[in-house]
């Protein structure tokens, strides 16, 4: 029983696609399919950052602003390394224009709110750090969303080339992610304190909302998934390889520039997860046909949840016995 509620969220994302998938009556994919429709994922969104400024601490935020040096790593990682990586994979490994897309989106996204703070943590890190990297990653790529995503683009081809307005998608996401960030925070310092239940259920209700947002993208993916039975194993190993190659950045730079443990968790777990809900809102925006693209979103965000809880599990395992020597 333990176990479940320590991993409820995973146990969620995997129960709910599942769910959708595996439903016979198509009542479940024509439920999301609405939802998509009238603008569902644009009010998840929403919520999910508006929630998220609710419940920002900004003693926190100051405390985090002080790692000057594993910022800079960490946000190399977020916007520089991992878009190279995604251009080095279709490079070397040919595949359908829908997840070469898939895996641009998931490559220039910013690092996930929530999830990787709590990772940080039960590693035993800087948990203050790595809230100040979500809020700075999140704000930063509102900006180089549009850019890296074009430049990632271009080398498709004239063929294949996919274009949009980049001034409009940078006027979306302050709609989606900055506006309603600073109406949370300006919420929080009216009512000044919140205590931590009332936190801790607004972070449950957030991560109840991607989850809805998996359902959504599910519903958009289900076809694919039953007619390209070989696709699913191709998105499969991209993601893992994907995940992996920022893991091994984000050890080595700790090992190069000699980051010791309590540091290095927020490098490690911010540095290589991946925000799930803005990527599947650019999906749905930009490439609607291009329905493999959110298959590879939704299965890179499960997977890096399964690879990077078990690491956060051993490393603060580890500090727990270091502590008990």
């Amino acid at each position: 029983m333990e176990k479940i509620k320590k991993y409820w969220f995973l146990i969620g994302l995997v129960t709910v696609f599942a769910s959708v998938f595996f439903d016979k009556t198509g009542l479940l994919s024509l439920i999301g399919v609405f939802l998509k429709k009238n603008h569902g994922p644009d009010f998840i969104i929403f919520i999910i950052f508006f929630l998220s400024g609710v419940i920002l601490e900004i003693e926190n935020l100051k405390q985090g602003i002080k790692d000057i040096k594993i910022t800079f790593l960490t946000l190399f990682i977020i916007f520089i390394f991992s878009p190279i990586v995604a251009l080095l994979l279709i490079k070397i490994s040919p595949v359908e224009t829908g997840i070469i897309i898939g895996i641009f989106l998931v490559a220039v996204m910013p690092t996930t709110l929530s999830s990787g703070v709590v990772m940080t943590q039960t590693a035993g890190g800087n948990m203050a750090h790595a809230l100040f990297i979500t809020v700075l990653a999140n704000f930063i790529s509102i900006v180089t969303i549009p850019f890296s995503l074009a430049i990632l683009l271009s080398f498709l081809g004239k063929q294949t080339m996919v274009e949009f307005n980049q001034i409009a998608i940078i006027k979306k996401l302050c709609f989606l992610v900055l506006f309603p960030m600073l109406i949370g925070m300006n919420v929080k310092i009216i009512f000044k304190t919140i205590k931590n239940k009332i936190k801790q259920k607004i972070q449950i209700t957030n991560q109840i909302f991607v989850i809805l947002m998996i359902f959504i993208a599910g519903s958009g993916t289900k076809k694919i998934f039953f007619e390209k039975n070989e696709i699913i194993f191709k998105v499969l190993c991209m993601v893992i390889l994907f995940h992996i190659l920022l893991l091994c950045c984000a050890f080595l730079l700790s090992y190069i520039f000699k980051i010791k443990k309590g540091k290095r968790e927020s490098l490690i777990f911010m540095g290589s997860q991946k925000t799930l809900p803005l990527s599947v809102i650019l999906q749905l925006t930009l490439f609607p046909e291009y329905k493999t693209a959110l298959l590879v979103c939704v299965m890179h965000h499960i997977i890096h949840l399964i690879i990077d809880g078990y690491i956060a599990v051993k490393l603060g395992h580890k500090l727990t016995i270091l502590k008990n020597d």
